[in-house]
């Protein structure tokens, strides 16, 4: 049996001809005009992106200090840092809503700058219920600002553009990884100072660039193409016509508004989906540094090994989404790509060779990064208007559950076995279950 969203033809194969009004004249024009949109967008959201996931993640390190610091134990830095998690899945939906009605450019703003200073203040927790509570409003202040991304690429980028863009988007994963792993291994090297701890120098020294970034964004970003001065008048005029046109079809195959969007299984489905996927994912992120940890190797290593399965998954989500996007066959692909994760994840719960667990780790990364790549082309297939300023945050928000519960989950099973294999084996069973609900669902862009 195979989820499917309404029983309308769905456009042909891939995607659909975009536009039933603008001649080919038109259609080039607007190619060139999403063309320079991407050089523009995409290298600013991107950066911004990164230093997003690594203010989410670098407490990774921080733990390999701050445990010991403030007497935390496993299974309370495993809940307290998913209480990040809670904090956006509260505030997501209400925070896209406000977006639509305020612009991407101010509200995207304001998530970074207050998310950079809460990042900057966790650095002063002084136990486990602080840190719980700073981790709670950091998940707060961020909250939707990845669903707002996703909807703002939809008043920019047409259903063909799509993919490609939120697969170089989520690039910003392992990016984040890659660069802030050595970073963040080095600076917890810092001998410290009388009272400020390294710890606390790699939360304040990470959390500037977001408010930097944030204020930057209110001279940068422009909310809908008819506000961009580098378009000219006609490219402005083409590329919204062919947003609108496809808007409009989306919308009347599947409704607009948020009731048409909730009442859609396949809503809920891709969020239970994204749930099982964001348990490896956050799950094994907030922990790596402590599973490599136990080799026996320095903080600086640890930052660059912790670096070595983000470079893998940044190369195999790439090739994986654009393959999976040219494919008839794309939900294989995506369910492929956890089955790959999970089995994966389970050879390094299991082996103690260190080269070994290092390699399965490489493949668990690059599992679950190519399945993110290529998932979330899915929901702009079925969302448009209020639907999808609603329907993304609600994939995300329920997804971030995943983020409570993986690091949860594992820091739980690590102190009742005393180490890491039952806990991951645990993780690889939620992302078998996730390649299941996958293989349920019927591709948006796909004909009957």
């Amino acid at each position: 049996m195979t989820l499917h969203t309404l029983p309308d033809a769905a456009p042909a194969t891939i995607a659909a001809p975009e536009s039933n009004t603008l001649n080919a004249q038109e259609m080039d024009q607007s190619e060139r005009a999403v063309a320079k949109a991407f050089r523009r967008i995409l290298p600013f959201i991107f950066i911004c992106y990164v230093i997003s996931y690594l203010d989410r993640t670098n407490v990774s390190f921080a733990a390999l200090g701050m445990n010991a610091d403030l007497g935390i134990t496993a299974e309370q830095f495993g809940f307290g840092a998913g209480m990040f998690f809670i904090g956006y899945f509260l505030f997501e939906i209400p925070s896209n809503l406000i977006m639509q009605k305020t612009g991407a450019r101010i509200w995207i703003a304001r998530i970074m700058i207050s998310w950079g200073v809460i990042s900057m203040a966790t650095a002063f927790v002084t136990g486990p219920m602080s840190f719980a509570v700073a981790r709670f409003c950091l998940g707060m202040a961020e909250a939707g600002f990845t669903p707002g991304i996703y909807l703002f690429f939809t008043y920019w980028f047409p259903g063909t553009w799509r993919a490609k863009i939120t697969a170089a988007f989520l690039v910003g994963i392992p990016v984040a990884n890659i660069i802030g792993a050595p970073i963040s291994g080095a600076l917890m090297q810092l001998t410290g100072h009388e009272h400020i701890r390294n710890w606390q120098w790699l939360l304040l020294i990470e959390g500037v660039p977001a408010v930097i970034l944030g204020i930057v964004c209110l001279f940068f970003l422009d909310d809908k193409p008819a506000k961009a001065k580098w378009l000219t008048a006609e490219e402005k005029s083409v590329l919204q016509r062919r947003l609108d046109d496809e808007q409009q079809r989306i919308a009347a195959k599947h409704g607009a508004s948020m009731q048409h969007a909730m009442r859609n299984p396949l809503l809920w489905l891709l969020a239970m989906i994204n749930f099982c996927g964001i348990v490896g994912s956050i799950g094994v992120g907030l922990w790596m540094p402590q599973i490599i940890k136990q080799m026996g190797v320095s903080h600086t290593a640890t930052g660059f090994l912790t670096a070595l399965p983000y470079i893998c998954g940044a190369l195999s989500m790439l090739l994986w989404a654009k393959r999976a996007n040219q494919s008839p066959h794309r939900i294989r692909w995506i369910s492929g790509a956890l089955i790959i994760a999970a089995c994966a994840l389970s050879v390094s719960a299991v082996v103690t060779e260190p080269v070994l667990k290092m390699l399965a780790l490489c493949f668990t990364v690059s599992g679950i990064l190519a399945f993110q790549a290529s998932f979330w082309a899915l929901p702009s297939g079925f969302l448009t208007g209020n639907a999808a300023a609603a329907g993304l945050a609600v994939i995300v928000s329920v997804g971030n559950l995943g983020g409570f519960f993986g690091p949860s989950l594992i820091g739980y099973i690590k102190q009742m076995s005393g180490g890491f294999m039952w806990a991951l084996l645990a993780v690889s069973a939620v992302l078998l279950i996730g390649a299941l609900a996958v293989s349920q669902v019927k591709d948006p862009y796909k004909t009957e």
